[in-house]
């Protein structure tokens, strides 16, 4: 080996190339080097790049970041649309607002909140529908998502074409996933609470580090747009998705009700979308055999959350294109899926390792 290195030296001096020394030689090796060696999650950042629409993935194991990667050009500190997976955040401050007392409870009825935005001639189911109701996608009220969509925010007030939207189901029967029922949440917080649901979010949720909400659209009479167009960094989606793996406790401080976690994660229907099912804003799952809860927001903006694993993880990505008829969900649980089976073969590993320890010498 060493006359071979000798004469590749000696080789490139006679061509008249500069000489290379050992030095840069171990460099070069180290680049060359399987790309397993250089990050210990290798596999699962490239199971990520393959995906074309993606930009950030974080995944953080017990609050330490052990991979933060932004693919396509983007980066985890850049701000991104959310969409739909604002419909968590909005169910964070129901609940806080529960727990202040400034809201009687799920069971609470909206018509007395909303009374000025009912139709002329009300339909008396809409004396029915509850604040549990819509946080549940449960209140039976024509979907302002979807096809519907473009019609309801080209309207004149937002809160009202959304209580005049025809019935489809009773209040408390299937599922009808719509932006309208979380934006009357938006507005009865901003009634109830006295200031614009914005101002509510960075009070309340002041003491989650890294938390910062950007830019939020505004309807007509001002009031922020509940479940969708809200602008966050994936570090600060993180931070969210570790308030709620630490049952609703920033450090020392209990932001969000530990009570209101539980029940935010407890089933009250299933999706119509993909099967899985809902709680108050929060899709639930099973991966590897393990619970695991989302925030889901069109294009594939996610915050994963696996209780056992210590696991909170974000993925977005382009928000222009579709998420669920693609098949690009899909794609996202199953990478999910690996980093949960990632984590919990290093767990069973540890727990081995500490049942049979290697003998030291």
């Amino acid at each position: 080996m060493k006359t071979i290195l000798a004469l590749t030296l000696t080789c490139g001096l006679v061509a008249g190339y500069p000489s290379v020394t050992l030095a840069q030689t171990e460099v070069t090796d180290a680049l060359k080097a399987p790309a397993a060696d250089l990050h210990p999650y290798q596999d699962i950042i490239d199971q990520a790049r393959a995906l074309d629409a993606i930009e950030t993935l974080i995944v953080a194991r017990d609050g330490e970041v052990v991979v933060e990667e932004g693919f396509h050009g983007h980066t985890t500190t850049e701000t991104t649309n959310i969409k739909s997976a604002s419909k968590s955040i909005v169910s964070a401050l129901v609940g806080i607002a529960i727990g202040k007392g400034i809201l009687d409870g799920v069971d609470q009825k909206i018509a007395p909140i909303l009374k000025d935005k009912l139709p002329e001639d009300p339909d008396p189911r809409l004396e029915e529908i509850t604040i549990g109701h819509l946080l549940s996608m449960q209140a039976g009220i024509g979907p302002t998502s979807g096809a519907n969509y473009g019609r309801w925010i080209a309207s004149r007030d937002w809160v009202a074409a959304a209580l005049a939207q025809p019935f489809e189901d009773e209040p408390g029967g299937g599922m009808l996933y719509s932006t309208g029922s979380t934006h009357l949440l938006s507005a009865i917080l901003t009634r109830k609470g006295g200031k614009p649901t914005l101002e509510l979010a960075r009070e309340w949720l002041k003491p989650v580090t890294g938390f910062r909400i950007g830019h939020w659209q505004r309807d007509r009479q001002g009031i922020y747009m509940g479940g969708n167009q809200m602008a966050m960094s994936p570090r600060s989606m993180l931070a969210f998705g570790e308030l709620y793996r630490n049952r609703g406790k920033a450090g020392d401080v209990q932001v969000v009700p530990e009570a209101w976690v539980e029940q935010s994660w407890t089933p009250r229907t299933r999706s119509i979308r993909n099967g899985d099912q809902y709680g108050y804003s929060w899709f639930i799952t099973e991966m590897e055999g393990q619970p695991v809860y989302y925030a889901w927001g069109f294009g594939g903006q996610m915050i994963y959350i696996a209780p056992e694993e210590e696991l909170t993880v974000v993925m977005t990505s382009d928000e222009s294109r579709p998420s669920a008829s693609n098949g690009y969900l899909g794609k996202l649980h199953k990478l999910m899926g690996n980093i949960v089976s990632a984590m919990a073969s290093e767990t069973g590993s540890a727990t081995e390792e500490k049942k049979n320890p290697a003998e030291k010498n």
